[in-house]
């Protein structure tokens, strides 16, 4: 009797195996390297735009509830503070800029991995900024450092561009 349950068992591993490696493969088609890496250029550049959108009151024009915010809301929570930001205006003005050209260049997949590490050092300034929002600004960073380490994927301007290079020696 234990020989059959055995043989049943074992009669059932190939069928089980099988049944693994095709689940296996279908995950790996939906979960494409190349759209992996558009989903996440996407999702990192989203909470960023927004948060761009509203600092502007026109073309090269900041709101006035961009500069309050540094100059009278927010603060660098450091050993010993916290500290008031430095030059106030010019801290919003760049945070502006970042906050509306990385994602553009994120989203385009044009100079990726240097908008990745743009967005990454935001985010530090962000933590340091609201503390107690860690665990959004953490998936921030595994985002900005996956985009850093895995680079654009195919479906983006610089693969296009590299190609191109490629093709053109």
């Amino acid at each position: 009797m234990i020989t059959d349950q055995r043989m049943t068992t074992s009669g059932s591993l190939p069928s089980l195996g099988l049944l693994v490696d095709k689940a296996n493969q279908l995950v790996q088609t939906i979960a494409a390297p190349s759209l992996v890496q558009l989903v996440l250029r996407v999702a990192l550049s989203v909470p960023f735009w927004r948060s761009g959108m509203l600092k502007w009151g026109g073309f090269l024009r900041l709101n006035d509830t961009a500069v309050t915010l540094f100059s009278d809301e927010f603060m660098l929570h450091l050993p010993g503070g916290p500290y008031h930001f430095p030059a106030p205006a010019v801290m919003a003005f760049l945070s502006g800029c970042g906050e509306i050209m990385f994602p553009i260049l994120l989203v385009l997949g044009l100079g990726t991995r240097f908008a990745g590490l743009g967005l990454l050092f935001m985010t530090v300034i962000v933590e340091l900024t609201v503390p107690d929002g860690w665990p959004i600004h953490l998936t921030w960073a595994a985002m900005a450092l996956g985009i850093m380490a895995y680079g654009p994927g195919s479906l983006s301007l610089d693969h296009l561009i590299c190609r191109a290079r490629s093709h053109g020696r």
